[in-house]
């Protein structure tokens, strides 16, 4: 994902957040603010996802030039996928 839309997709994230910051101060329904947290939910999966995917190729390309067959790279790549589907 590229810096530019990473960026774009974080403030709208925040937006979001403050968004559910007001409903909240404003007594909104349950339903509405819990529909509005699995949005901020999704959207930053998507980040998470974005950054992964740039990340996973990044660490298989260096994992590919490594002379010690990139083990640590690979492991890191594992670590990273293992907090991102927690």
């Amino acid at each position: 994902m590229e810096k530019a839309k990473l960026i774009q997709r974080l403030k709208r994230i925040e937006g979001q957040v403050r968004g559910l910051q007001r409903m909240i101060e404003e007594e909104h329904s349950c339903g509405e603010i819990l529909t509005q947290v699995a949005a901020v939910r999704a959207a930053l999966a998507g980040v998470a996802r974005g950054i992964f995917e740039t990340h996973s190729k990044a660490c298989i390309e260096q994992a590919l030039m490594d002379e010690d067959g990139g083990a640590e790279a690979v492991e890191d790549l594992l670590q990273s996928l293992a907090r991102l589907i927690k």
